[in-house]
């Protein structure tokens, strides 16, 4: 299986940290999204403590929420004693409702409003990871409005390209994200933030992109991001006290893709960090990373049950199935190839070359094409692996469709994170 959480039972049914899918989807509907929480915590505490190992002992991951900002995920985050990123106040107000301590949030967004501005320090928001100059002279008047004075990160691009989807690429100078080094910008950034008296600035941010598999890219964002510090030390004797590197390990969707082992690569980027602050005599700054996708998205299963299989001879076959692109826009958004198999069969071999069809009326809705599974039957479970990050937080109601529940599932036994929406939910804010 292309998990360890994923197992076949001695009766054929796919298997989800210990529970029976097909019992699941028989308790609750479909569609269904599953979440195995026991990884969650186990990832939380990978990376928090290689964190610890690989860098300083007061390193640690921030959870990069927009994979999937529920409150069942925050209370994890909380208890396992990790940070939390956010990109938004509907982010900060979930997690501030699930009992997550402001001052462990860190606020994201290249265009934050000044109404997010003023959500963000009511909450009492740790740091804010500042985009541009407009930003940071809006945050300055307002901090100074309030009386005090806010931690900030100064979000720089390294000029990396770590060859990833163009998508999820966010490290070249060419982006919407940050200051560029390259350009003069981050440096200029990083002037206009020292003459914010409301302001303090306590190191830097990067990110360079999603799905990585490769260990080199993040440590030639290293290179380039120490290289900065340092010249800013060597000009304006300033030297930061913390330098977050983002996220972007990659996450296995399909057997071909590449395995990279987590704590091996933390560990090689902290080695290679600690030999460059040697080489330029700088202080080991504390460091953050966000992973989100890898703490969550393999962590979670959606089930689905067929409604239709249509074969068009000599052209291709079609398996419907009732949910889609409203619940899983990854594949019509980025051509996300996944993986999917009929829990009802699942130790049996997939043999059916199709393409799996969502219900909207749209043509583009498509959960994957040239899909290999299991012979399907009207009223089987399709299950597609991996869906725990970006799915739930993507989805929307196109087509007027209710969302899914959340299933947290734990040592076998299940609980609800998120009911399932009803019809009279769709309508609830309309006159």
């Amino acid at each position: 299986m292309l998990h360890s959480n994923l197992t076949v039972g001695s009766n054929g049914h796919l298997f989800f940290n210990g529970a029976d899918t097909v019992s699941l989807a028989e308790k609750y509907g479909t569609p269904l999204y599953l979440l195995d929480t026991d990884r969650v915590r186990e990832r939380c505490r990978l990376y928090r403590e290689t964190m610890k190992e690989a860098f300083t002992p007061d390193s640690e991951p921030l959870y990069a929420s927009k994979a999937l900002s529920v409150k069942g995920v925050y209370r994890i985050c909380r208890e396992e004693g990790i940070s939390a990123d956010v990109v938004s106040c509907g982010e900060i107000y979930t997690a501030v409702q699930a009992g997550f301590p402001a001052e462990k949030l860190y606020f994201h967004g290249n265009a934050k409003t000044g109404e997010d501005l003023d959500y963000a320090l009511g909450q009492g928001v740790g740091f804010f990871v500042v985009d541009n100059e407009t930003e940071l002279r809006r945050l300055n008047e307002k901090a100074g409005d309030r009386g005090v004075r806010q931690k900030i990160l100064l979000r720089l691009t390294p000029g990396v390209d770590p060859h990833t989807f163009e998508a999820v690429n966010t490290g070249k100078i060419d982006s919407k994200f940050g200051a560029a080094i390259a350009t003069g910008q981050a440096e200029s950034l990083f002037v206009c933030a020292q003459k914010c008296p409301n302001l303090s600035v306590m190191g830097i941010h990067c990110h360079i992109g999603s799905q990585i598999f490769d260990v080199k890219p993040f440590c030639d964002a290293v290179d380039m991001v120490l290289t900065f510090l340092n010249h800013i030390k060597e000009k304006y004797s300033f030297v930061t006290e913390i330098v977050n590197l983002g996220g972007g390990i990659g996450i296995r969707y399909r057997e071909e893709d590449p395995v990279i082992d987590i704590r091996e690569t933390i560990l090689h980027i902290g080695s290679f960090l600690k030999r460059k602050c040697c080489e330029l005599s700088y202080p080991m700054p504390r460091v953050l990373m966000e992973p989100g996708r890898s703490i969550v998205a393999d962590a979670g299963l959606t089930l689905y049950t067929v409604q239709n299989v249509k074969v068009i001879p000599e052209f291709k076959q079609y398996v419907a199935i009732d949910g889609g692109m409203a619940d899983n826009p990854r594949y019509a958004l980025y051509r996300s190839r996944l993986t999917a198999l009929i829990a009802d069969r699942a130790g049996e071999p997939p043999v059916f070359q199709c393409t799996v069809a969502g219900r909207c009326c749209e043509s583009g809705d498509l959960i994957g094409e040239e899909m290999f599974i299991q012979t399907p039957r009207i009223g089987d479970r399709l299950a597609v692996l991996v869906t725990g990050a970006y799915n739930f937080s993507m989805s929307s109601h196109y087509n007027a469709l209710p969302t899914p529940p959340i299933v947290a599932v734990s040592g076998g036994a299940d609980s609800i994170l998120v009911r399932r929406e009803s019809l009279e939910d769709l309508t609830i804010r309309q006159e």
